[in-house]
């Protein structure tokens, strides 16, 4: 065994391996992605018990050996997140964001600000509906939160004027090849962004993740088609569809 590494995690993906292991996709704030076996894991009287089902969040010690593959060696639950699983759009949404996490910080490379945030989403989702049923799991949510971590990754859409001539007035379209919004003019390879779509993304790219704005279903389209080909674009990054988006 090499050295222990002990830090918290966030469970992104759990496989079942062999006849009893379980090889973890975890993230964490000072090593970035680490994946990990967890030997006996799936067997009754496992010491692990539940805790690395995914979504959980860990205190774990992982050991290092030769490979990229760590073993983990102890997990104490530090959020089981309990509320997600009672909710199947509020699983889904959870599924999501920690494979968006995963596709754009594959790396062990430090981002405590992604873990940050996605510890806060997971915490939103799991919350009890409110007194209008309503649930964070909806796709308002879910793209304030793909918003910031383009923010996160460097690749937040330029949204202050046109990323092309650098006109502020009538940025009427968005082009991911160009960097984010264009104005009129420069609009020929920009698919058209309503002004509505326009102001959800400069406002929750200012807010609080739990104080994502509303908007419209079609504004709602633009702004996930705008995430979706900057990921493509400038990351070779495909995100999976936010539910109720077409």
């Amino acid at each position: 065994m090499g050295r222990a590494l002990k830090t918290e995690a966030i469970v992104l993906r759990s496989i079942r391996y062999g006849e009893a292991d379980r090889i973890l996709h975890l993230y964490t704030p000072r090593h970035g992605r680490q994946a990990a076996i967890a030997k006996g894991a799936r067997r009754a009287r496992s010491r692990f018990g539940a805790r690395l089902e995914p979504f959980f969040r860990i205190a774990v010690v992982l050991h290092e050996g030769r490979t990229e593959l760590h073993t983990v060696t102890a997990a104490d639950t530090v959020d089981a997140y309990a509320g997600l699983r009672e909710r199947a759009a509020s699983l889904d949404a959870a599924a999501r964001a920690c494979d968006a996490v995963a596709r754009l910080f594959e790396t062990d490379d430090p981002h405590p600000e992604v873990y940050s945030l996605l510890a806060n989403e997971m915490s939103l989702l799991a919350r009890k509906p409110a007194a209008t049923g309503e649930t964070f799991a909806g796709p308002a949510n879910a793209l304030a939160f793909r918003l910031k971590l383009l923010l996160a990754a460097g690749l937040v859409p330029h949204l202050g004027a046109c990323a092309s001539c650098g006109e502020r007035e009538h940025l009427t379209g968005f082009s991911a090849a160009a960097g984010g919004v264009v104005c009129a003019s420069c609009e020929a390879a920009a698919f058209p962004l309503s002004e509505e779509a326009y102001g959800f993304m400069v406002t929750a790219l200012g807010r609080p993740l739990a104080q994502a704005p509303g908007a419209s279903e079609r504004a709602l389209r633009e702004v996930e088609r705008a995430v979706r080909e900057t990921a493509e674009h400038h990351a070779n990054v495909h995100l999976r569809a936010v539910p109720r988006v077409a």
